[in-house]
């Protein structure tokens, strides 16, 4: 339903007693809204039984210890049938709440500073952005995953409709899509701060800014529309049902409706900041604002207030001061002005201001097209060259303030100046004052506190404060600011004797079973979920050819640097060694032969490969694992491996590395060493997906199932949700079934008798990624295991 008419006033309510900072419509019967406020509170709101207009308020919630900053609801389930609220808060948590019980169902913590954003979405996800520069996934009372990408505060988050996709705005100025947990495209073109996104549909959004613009986008990256219409910041942004139409509200209070991106209408009310906004159902529009009062407005004739009503409202509005710099109305010479005649004159366009000067003070009209008349919207302050002692204000840079603070950062260094009005938000104010002046933004707590202790019952002139860097000890702290060869060829000598990631060397054809190396694969529906749901042994690559690989080595030694050069014993050595773990384990393998291995290991990237091959080999033994895997030697060995993950280096060292760090699974060592690594191995790791090398894309897809088996056994959720988003990225990239096959098995094995992790995998769009691996003819291991897992789905 897409805004036809003219939007007046519907009610008003007193609802609150500080700030309405953010509103959302409600899953309630009778229909209504939620709102949530500076007072600490949580209210839902219910239309007035028998009543064309009007609310009351059905339901308050309480349960943060500071202000109240966000708020959504979380879809119906068969757990919660009638839905639940979500609200966060200054406090760091969210609380989630059922319609009728007034303190939390359970609180969410993990966040490190406000909670200013959220979204729901389906099968109970909750998205979550903050102050301290992540969002956050949750799903029932977990954590599932953190996006990291961002370098200012996360004012705006929406999860899209369809396809596992989520959207952060911040005050860093970029958008970023995300899928399954990675950073998928980032929008830039917002000139400030981005406050607020509203989404269209699957594949377009909305989002305004402190630049005062609102953008149209696709989630390929393009821009389609850009327009302009506040004079100052825009707060927030909601879309009319079924349409591709909206309304912003903003720091120039006003409420302004548009249409094919265009302003149609502009409504003023009277308080400075107007925070938030949504759309009922019915087409009304509702707004809270920093005077704590919620308007409704509507284009119903049925549900438009009384006269009376209309004329108190227009009253409240006319008696309103107004900042010019807040209007964009600039430097103003009264004397210049023109009188009341000015306004015998139509306007030209909706919401377009004039100034009058009325007995020596400037008075604001706006013209409304649908009215045909110009409204009078406030008295324009700060342009009369009033004093102190004459209004009652601090003039500060051009602008009147109730108080103006002097804030010493240090004892040597400079002071600054902090304005603010009563009608502020104080945390607002402290992070733009931190922000404006490079200060720490761990200040934050302790200026808004100053703030609030000076400003209760009294009239502040000058105070001065301390505020010491809380790492140093010292004074001001100035934080970063916000902005290959054909396969068979040995590559080195052109022979065929010697190839790493050869099909002799990888893994058995892709019609094999992977894990018992037989050809003759194929299970019913009921073994197949024994088996591997969940699988619970490491998946290894075990085949090598040890005379080739030590015809290599010793070939490649010749060029070795004189440091690295091996002698004679230490081939014999690793010749021994390589003997020793490709055969059942009669010997332990010798520390020398060890410490030779790793003097290879180290050798140049050109010709490292087979002291890799060896090493990927050694692993496997117990003893080897646990020298490599110890606590004293496993942070060299790892990040050593890591560093041969880098796309842009040797494909047979990528590989290799692969099936090392996939071996070190055999043992418990390893496997230790692998789970506490893992943000860093599967961070490089994943980026190999892009080559076309189907047996690195096989080697990466056992990583991903050895660290899914080590998950189930443990029933760490959070790893469970970063495996989730490993498999959702890579499984679109790979083309060989091999690999699709084991990620496949590794998704099973992460979801199987987990229903949280069932439930994050289908909030991810990982059922539609695999669809089409079920009518996968050959092998037939791929469309049954694939069908097994839509079940489960």
């Amino acid at each position: 339903m897409a805004p036809a008419g003219r939007y007046r006033l519907s009610c008003s309510l007193p609802a609150h007693e500080l700030d309405v900072r953010g509103m959302a419509r409600a899953l309630h019967p009778l229909g209504g809204f939620l709102s949530v406020s500076r007072d600490r509170s949580a209210r839902l709101w219910a239309p007035i039984d028998g009543a064309n207009r009007g609310f009351a308020e059905a339901h308050c919630m309480r349960g943060h210890s500071n202000f109240v900053s966000s708020v959504c609801t979380i879809p119906p389930s068969d757990t919660h049938p009638r839905g639940l609220i979500a609200t966060g808060g200054n406090d760091h948590i969210i609380c989630v709440f059922t319609l009728d019980a007034p303190e939390p169902l359970y609180t969410l913590k993990g966040h490190k500073n406000t909670v200013c954003s959220l979204s729901s979405g389906k099968f109970g996800t909750l998205l979550s952005g903050s102050w301290d520069t992540t969002a956050k996934v949750w799903l029932n009372d977990k954590c599932m995953m953190t996006l990291q990408g961002h370098s200012a505060a996360v004012w705006a988050v929406k999860i899209l409709p369809d396809q596992g996709l989520m959207l952060t705005g911040s005050a860093d100025r970029t958008i970023k899509l995300w899928k399954a947990g990675r950073c998928e495209r980032t929008f830039t073109g917002h000139e400030d701060c981005v406050r607020g996104l509203a989404t269209i549909s699957e594949t377009e959004f909305l989002s305004c800014s402190n630049d005062a613009s609102v953008r149209r986008w696709l989630i390929s990256g393009e821009c389609l529309q850009i327009s302009y219409g506040h004079t100052n910041y825009i707060y927030s942004i909601a879309i009319f049902p079924s349409s591709q139409d909206f309304v912003t509200t903003g720091e120039d209070r006003s409420m302004r409706i548009w249409r094919a991106g265009e302003c149609v209408q502009t409504i003023r009310l009277p308080a400075q900041s107007v925070w938030c906004c949504c759309v009922l159902d019915n087409g009304d529009i509702v707004v809270g604002a920093s005077d704590g009062v919620i308007r409704v407005f509507t284009e119903s004739l049925q549900r438009v207030a009384t006269a009376q009503e209309i004329k108190d409202f227009e009253l409240e509005l006319s008696q309103s001061t107004i900042d010019p710099k807040s209007e964009d109305i600039g430097d103003i010479n009264i004397e210049e002005l023109p009188g009341r005649e000015h306004l015998d004159e139509p306007g030209s366009r909706e919401g377009q201001t004039r100034l009058i000067k009325v007995d020596g003070k400037v008075e604001a009209y706006q013209w409304s097209v649908n009215e045909e008349r110009w409204m009078k919207i406030g008295d324009v302050v700060g342009s009369s060259g009033a004093t102190q002692q004459t209004s009652g204000k601090v003039l500060f840079e051009g602008k009147e303030y109730d108080f103006v603070f002097s804030i010493d950062v240090n004892e040597s260094g400079p002071s600054f100046k902090l304005p603010y009005n009563k009608s502020d938000d104080p945390w607002l104010v402290a992070y733009n004052f931190l922000q404006k002046n490079d200060l720490n933004p761990m200040f934050l707590d302790q200026v808004a506190k100053f703030i609030i202790d000076n400003t209760v019952g009294q009239t502040v002139a000058k105070t001065d404060t301390t505020f010491a860097d809380p790492f140093t000890g010292g004074g001001r702290y100035v934080p970063g600011s916000s902005a290959a060869p054909t396969s068979g060829i040995d590559p080195f000598t052109g022979g065929g004797r010697y190839v790493p990631g050869s099909a002799s060397d990888a893994v058995p054809p892709s019609g094999a079973d992977p894990f018992t190396g037989k050809n003759a694969y194929r299970l019913d529906a009921s073994q197949a979920a024994n088996i591997y749901f969940p699988k619970k042994d490491a998946v290894t690559f075990d085949q090598a050819n040890p005379v080739q690989i030590m015809g290599k080595l010793r070939e490649l030694n010749g060029s070795a640097p004189e440091e690295h050069t091996l002698s004679d014993n230490e081939l014999i050595l690793l010749e021994r060694l390589l003997s020793v773990v490709s055969h059942p384990y009669a010997e332990t393998p010798t520390a020398q032969q060890l410490e030779t291995l790793w003097k290879a290991v180290r050798w140049p990237e050109d010709i490292v490969f087979p002291a890799l091959d060896i090493l990927r080999l050694s692993v496997r033994h117990p003893r080897v694992n646990e020298n490599y895997c110890s606590e004293k030697a496993c942070d060299q060995f790892c990040s050593h491996l890591i560093k041969f993950l880098n796309p842009s280096g040797k494909q047979a060292n990528q590989l290799l590395a692969l099936r090392a760090l996939s071996n070190c699974f055999t043992s418990e060592p390893g496997q230790r060493l692998m789970m506490s690594q893992m943000d860093p191995v599967v961070s490089q790791a994943i980026e190999l997906r892009a080559g076309s090398n189907k047996n690195i894309h096989i080697a990466l897809a056992t990583l991903t199932l050895n660290y899914a088996i080590c998950l189930n056994r443990d029933r760490d959720i959070e790893g469970k949700a970063q495996c989730l988003s490993v498999i959702s990225t890579v499984i679109e990239a790979v083309q060989d079934l091999e690999a699709a096959f084991r990620l496949l098995v590794a998704l099973g094995t992460l979801i199987c008798e987990d229903v949280n992790a069932v439930q994050l995998a289908k909030s991810l769009g990982v059922g539609s990624q695999i669809k089409k691996y079920a009518s996968v003819s050959e092998p037939a291991k791929v469309s049954e295991c694939c069908k097994l897992i839509l079940n489960l789905l």
